[in-house]
């Protein structure tokens, strides 16, 4: 045990061997400086308050010259330059808000600097006691977890493909990538040589045209072009046999540009062919899934390397661009739906592959769905119509029988699940006041969906007050609850993200949903960064908005107000609101009564809950009786805990002697309220 220099440190330090750090921690302990879990070699406290520093941190240098990136030096720095006050490692990719180095294009943690620095200098004495496993002698727990987590830092490519270090290094890194020379000449590009260095301007691989955000590429500065390291490597061998496809692939060693038969995407470089199929493909094509659970469908979906001209969609269901018939792509024949290869594969968390033994049979020259238990249905029919329809049925959320009304729109009632109006096909109730849109009860009891970040299926409930995960609206209806976080969604939100084509009764074309579209929203003028938009004008909806009742109840009509997109008068006077007497932008949407020359904000007329069923029952642990929700707005007296008047939602005893009355903001949960408050 060596005592040293303190390091600004208040008290003295001692250096630590790796069984002394052991028997001097009571439990786990980051480094002060850089952050990460503390390992020997290290500095500890002599008078024990908890300070432990790195050696390699306490020596860390203020300024470093990185082989790997000469566009600018890397500086040391104590905090981030960022508002949000961290920042994410471009090596390791983990968030760190200690000592870390940075330029304007990278940040690294002090460690992954200098260790990455030590790669560029051929340097590796760290590494030298730790073990390298083999992929093909790992246990088999070990490669399920590498497949599914680890990916090494220095090409991104799963940990376990290669040989790699030992884990407990730190540092998720190839044995191969490790050892990477710093500069080489390849074929794919002669006028120059090719460096290895980060991706600090994030371009995207000249062979792949994928972007690799983290670790190593090699490139051009001159050129402006990387190349990721996965597609430098030569194969093994130039034929590749691949279990999707029946024949073997060659690889064409002539450069040529090409378009990839399987996925449409051009291509450059390190062509494979299939002479007898007489296609063209990418390296990494090669070994596409056949078939493959995606959870931007409901089935499962098929890779096919041109498509018949029946199939009625001829846009991608995530993009909604064009797809080549006569490339590859992924579809459903039985929904006639397509996705590009591109979309549909292009995050790993949202699809699995699925075998074929298990699943499908080949049949009539094809491939047949038996069966997809992940689809489970929420109904039991009864009855069906002539056309197959079904006309009676049992919902598993509803005590009585459900019968299918002949009546379409009109209804003044709102859907049981979605608590939207009754303005499509419905079920209704024989014996109580229950109503269920058709499309409502068609959904599924599970469902994977895309837009949740879990890997857990979503289930539905029914009679829970929550808050909706993605529009952040309160109610108490249908939702899908996730089994892993219990992230509750509103079915009106799982309506409207199912890929495809939506409607919507305020505009002649269907539309689309973008993940990525930023604009202003038709209806509101609100800027939006995801958005429900019309192919054919300039319509574009957020959605908020796209979920808005055609139909709405209020006071201050007795007739129903109809959700109305423009102002006819032009006459300024009859430009404010009924309800709350402000100006009224007649470009925004607004509800209005013909009969009355009602007119009205939409915010006024819908209230701060506007899916939330009256009636319901609610059990609050701190009051012995059900409760039920209420509206309570004339002349109710104060509540004592608030002191306030109830004019809005408020939960009531049931039972008639006693007169026990709480406001809903009061009683639900601080973080729900917290919520609400934020969004207003």
């Amino acid at each position: 045990m060596e005592e040293s220099k303190n390091y600004r440190h208040h008290h003295p330090l001692l250096l630590l061997d790796e069984e002394q750090l052991i028997n001097n921690q009571s439990g786990v302990a980051d480094c002060s400086k850089g952050g990460e879990k503390v390992s020997s070699p290290c500095f500890s406290c002599a008078e024990y308050c908890g300070f432990y520093l790195h050696k390699v941190c306490a020596a860390a240098p203020l300024e470093i010259n990185h082989p790997f990136h000469r566009d600018h030096p890397l500086v040391l720095m104590q905090k981030p330059p960022y508002s949000f006050g961290t920042y994410i490692c471009d090596f390791c990719d983990k968030t760190c808000e200690k000592f870390f180095y940075h330029c304007p294009d990278l940040d690294f943690h002090i460690i992954c600097a200098l260790f990455t620095f030590n790669i560029a200098e051929n340097n590796l004495k760290e590494l030298e006691h730790f073990v390298c496993q083999d992929p093909l002698v790992s246990t088999k727990n070990d490669d399920e977890e590498l497949e599914e987590v680890r990916k090494c830092f220095g090409c991104w490519e799963p940990l376990a493909n290669y040989t790699h270090f030992s884990p407990y290094c730190g540092f998720n890194l190839h044995k191969k990538c490790a050892e990477l020379p710093l500069e080489l000449s390849n074929i794919c590009h002669c006028q120059h040589p090719l460096v290895l260095q980060f991706n600090s301007e994030r371009l995207s691989c000249k062979i792949c045209k994928v972007t690799q955000k983290r670790g190593f590429v090699y490139g051009c500065s001159s050129c402006k072009l990387v190349f990721h390291i996965e597609c430098l490597s030569p194969p093994l061998d130039l034929a590749i046999e691949d279990e999707s496809h029946q024949h073997t692939f060659t690889r064409l060693l002539r450069r040529v540009p090409y378009i990839c038969d399987a996925c449409g995407i051009e291509g450059i470089y390190n062509a494979y062919i299939c002479c007898t199929c007489n296609i063209m493909v990418h390296k990494r094509c090669t070994s596409l899934p056949r078939i493959i659970k995606s959870k931007w469908h409901d089935h499962c979906i098929f890779h096919k390397y041109f498509l018949r001209n029946d199939f009625k969609s001829s846009s991608c269901s995530i993009c909604h661009d064009e797809v080549n018939p006569k490339h590859g792509s992924y579809s459903c024949s039985y929904c006639n739906i397509k996705f590009h290869l591109r979309c549909v594969t292009e995050e790993k968390s949202l699809y699995s592959i699925v075998s074929l033994e298990n699943e499908y049979e080949i049949s009539n020259g094809g491939l047949e769905i038996l069966s997809d238990k992940s689809v489970e249905s929420a109904t039991c029919v009864f009855e069906r119509n002539d056309a197959g329809e079904a006309t009676k049925i049992k919902h598993f959320k509803h005590l009585h029988d459900l019968k299918l009304s002949p009546f379409v729109g009109g209804y003044e009632n709102n859907c049981n699940g979605c608590m939207l109006p009754i303005s499509e096909p419905f079920y209704y109730c024989l014996e109580c006041v229950f109503f269920l849109h058709k499309v409502c009860a068609e959904l599924p009891k599970v469902k994977h969906v895309w837009h949740h970040p879990c890997q857990q299926p979503l289930s539905l409930i029914s009679n829970k007050a929550f808050c909706c995960g993605m529009c952040w609206h309160v109610s108490n209806a249908f939702a899908y609850e996730c089994c892993k976080c219990e992230t509750k969604i509103c079915l009106r939100c799982m309506i409207a993200f199912t890929p495809g084509a939506r409607t919507c009764l305020k505009h002649e074309h269907p539309l689309f949903f973008y993940r990525d579209y930023k604009g202003r929203c038709n209806a509101c003028s609100l800027p939006t960064w995801a958005a429900f938009c019309c192919k054919d004008c300039n319509f574009v909806l957020h959605r908020g908005c796209f979920s808005l009742p055609i139909t709405a109840h209020h006071k201050c009509d007795v007739h129903l107000l109809s959700l109305t997109d423009h102002d006819d008068n032009s006459y300024s006077e009859s430009h404010y609101c009924d309800i709350c007497e402000e100006s009224r932008d007649p470009n925004l949407w607004f509800y209005h009564c013909a009969a009355c020359d009602t007119s009205v904000h939409v915010g006024c007329v819908l209230g701060q809950y506007p899916f939330f069923k009256l009636g319901s029952i609610y059990e609050d642990k701190d009051h012995p009786h059900p409760l039920t929700i209420v509206k309570k707005i004339y002349y109710y007296p104060k509540w004592d805990k608030c002191g306030k008047l109830c004019e809005d939602l408020a939960l009531e005893c049931s039972k008639s002697d006693c007169k026990y009355i709480i406001h809903w903001n009061c009683a639900t949960s601080r973080s729900l309220q917290r919520w609400w408050e934020w969004l207003l």
